[in-house]
């Protein structure tokens, strides 16, 4: 557009000049030298990983990571186009900053593109709708190559050309194509153009969120044979699909749910090819608190590599007393009709429980799967069940459910339901009767939870054991069965809906 401007107004001031002194002559010549630099387009930079002098990689649990990538570049005075190379393919462009870390004040963005549409045989096809093309044939019996000029004249279901006689669908024969269009990347590339008041090698960071990288907690809990205590490993998995490899990363792991905002559109979704894992065995991770979140940083770089799973220890924690609690979790809809499908075996939930405390531990724990193992008899590790933990704090409880116990058996009876009358039409109010027997078929005593969630407002009417009310609406009793023993709670409750 300048250029069309300054060649109209070249025109008109060449018919106006003519006959004029020389000195004027030499403004003019001026002018024009000044139009037509500031027309010309500034050859691309090209930055890559080659220039990357430092990297630094946060990432949160949820499908998101913010990248910093610091890099050295040769800058040109005044005005600059660079191409940089090597960002993830799921970046959100709209998040993206490009600042001069060496000279800030000097430093003026002008306009950014994020060129994601990658270079493919069909792209470069696409490109070239109503452009001209050469198409190569090669005779059968000769061997001689025919050139040919056509036009693509669509590609849309399939490829059309026109040549000088005829149009023809379908691909004759190889195509040649005059150039890649410039919008058109063999890979996925950041466009900036600006200024810079000083030329020579500079400091420029480019910051920008991504999708594709994302990362989780996972344990390993070793129980010792009379399930005392427990040895703790914390993993962080991270996986990479975001398009590109990140080399020597200094990297940080955010813990907790941050409010963001789902772009509408993904760009270049890549699809996770290869689960290489590998575990890292380095100094525990320094955790600190950052905002309302909990921070893990990497104590050495690392390297992320594409379509990769990557697993790093981030805390060890030996010996961390736990005790075995079994549980009974009855329902609330037992309480408001008749259930003849209650004269049945109930599971039994086992669990072990443990505090965030103690050496090794006492730091926030991000939310993820515990699985627990045990040495057998011969002294091999059995897997025996694993549970998801929320988000821990210091000092807090942990209970892991690992399944169903064996030996522990119970069957519930409803011996007696009945409605009773409401001072309201609006009111229910019922009368029901429970019996609940349990056996332990284990060598050693056991204590057994047995929780009852009752609706509205209810009273225990009878009991053969004593309950506790832990909440408005759960009631709890506690039964201790010796070894190879049969113990019967029977109760009666009232309630009002």
């Amino acid at each position: 557009m300048i250029k069309k401007s300054a060649s109209k107004w070249l025109s008109l001031a060449t018919i106006t000049i003519l006959g004029q002194p020389p000195r004027q002559l030499l403004l003019f010549g001026l002018m024009l030298f000044t139009i037509h630099s500031h027309s010309a387009t500034p050859k691309e930079i090209v930055a890559t990983a080659q220039d990357q002098n430092k990297l630094a990689i946060t990432i949160y649990q949820q499908n998101l990571a913010f990248i910093k990538d610091t890099r050295h570049i040769h800058l040109a005075h005044d005005a600059n186009l660079l191409a940089w190379h090597e960002v993830s393919a799921q970046m959100q462009p709209e998040t993206a900053l490009l600042r001069n870390v060496t000279n800030p004040i000097d430093f003026h963005l002008q306009e950014q593109n994020f060129d994601y549409d990658l270079l493919t045989p069909q792209k470069l096809l696409e490109k070239h709708t109503s452009k001209p093309i050469s198409v190569i044939r090669t005779n059968p019996s000769t061997g001689e190559e025919i050139r040919e000029a056509a036009t693509v004249l669509t590609t849309n279901g399939g490829v059309i050309l026109q040549f000088t006689d005829r149009i023809e669908t379908g691909i004759p024969g190889r195509l040649a194509f005059p150039e890649v269009p410039s919008n058109l990347r063999n890979k996925p590339t950041f466009i900036a153009s600006f200024t810079s008041a000083t030329a020579g090698k500079q400091e420029l960071e480019l910051s920008y969120l991504t999708a594709g990288l994302s990362w989780q907690a996972d344990y390993i809990v070793e129980l010792n044979e009379n399930k005392s205590h427990i040895n703790l490993n914390g993993l962080a998995t991270l996986t990479n699909n975001s398009g590109i490899a990140y080399k020597n990363a200094n990297l940080q792991l955010i813990a907790g749910d941050l409010h963001h905002v789902s772009s509408p559109q993904a760009y270049a979704p890549a699809k996770l090819r290869s689960m290489a894992a590998e575990v890292a065995s380095n100094a525990s991770m320094q955790s600190d608190a950052l905002f309302e979140y909990h921070r893990y940083t990497l104590p050495r770089p690392t390297t992320l590599e594409n379509n990769q799973k990557k697993q790093v220890a981030f805390f060890t924690a030996k010996q961390i007393p736990v005790h075995e609690t079994f549980l009974l979790q009855g329902q609330n809809y037992y309480y408001s009709g008749r259930h003849n499908h209650l004269n049945q075996a109930q599971m039994i939930d086992v669990f072990i429980n443990f505090q965030n405390a103690g050496k090794g531990l006492g730091i926030p724990l991000p939310r993820g799967i515990m699985r627990t193992y045990i040495n057998d008899s011969q002294d091999d590790l059995q897997f025996i069940g694993e549970d998801r933990i929320n988000h821990t704090p210091y000092n807090a409880d942990i209970r892991l459910k690992l399944g169903h116990a064996f030996d522990i058996t119970a069957e519930r009876t409803q011996t007696d339901f009945k409605k009773l009358p409401a001072a309201t039409q609006h009111e229910r109010h019922f009368e029901t009767a429970h019996q609940i027997t349990v056996k332990n078929a284990k060598k050693e005593a056991v204590t057994l939870d047995i929780q009852e969630p009752i609706p509205g407002d209810w009273t225990i009417l009878s009991e053969s054991l004593p309950h506790e009310k832990e909440t408005s609406n759960l009631a709890k009793w506690q039964v201790t069965l010796p070894t190879e023993s049969e113990v019967t709670l029977t109760y009666r409750v009232r309630v009002k809906l």
